[in-house]
């Protein structure tokens, strides 16, 4: 994912936490708050919990690819932070990409085209 798509900063993160609102899935959980440019970032959370570093690399990979896939369709103008659950670490990819899928369009953030041409 390119570098202006990625929230880097942690005061970033924080802000996404503190001001933002959270959708709730068993495998993983969205953060998403406003932010003033014409594009959306997203920031990826895996804590230790998951395992160690090689498990928590690659569950942010995952997740990274599942993001970049449904692009195109993202809203602009989000900051979004996507906080693995311990289940995440075993999933399939096509698990991950249906829970990536499921919460953004639960929070309102894919567009309704996306939506209806990856059902066809």
């Amino acid at each position: 994912m390119r570098r202006r798509y990625r929230l880097r900063k942690q005061a970033d993160f924080q802000r996404v936490r503190r001001e933002g609102r959270s959708w709730a899935h068993p495998l993983a959980v969205l953060w998403a708050c406003r932010n003033d440019l014409d594009h959306s970032r997203f920031g990826f959370s895996v804590g230790r919990s998951l395992g160690g570093a090689v498990v928590r690399n690659q569950v942010k990979r995952r997740l990274r690819e599942a993001v970049r896939r449904e692009l195109e369709g993202i809203r602009p103008g989000w900051d979004l932070v996507f906080i693995a659950r311990a289940p995440l670490a075993t999933a399939s990819f096509e698990t991950v990409v249906l829970v990536v899928e499921e919460l953004l369009t639960r929070a309102g953030l894919l567009e309704k085209s996306a939506v209806r041409r990856q059902s066809l």
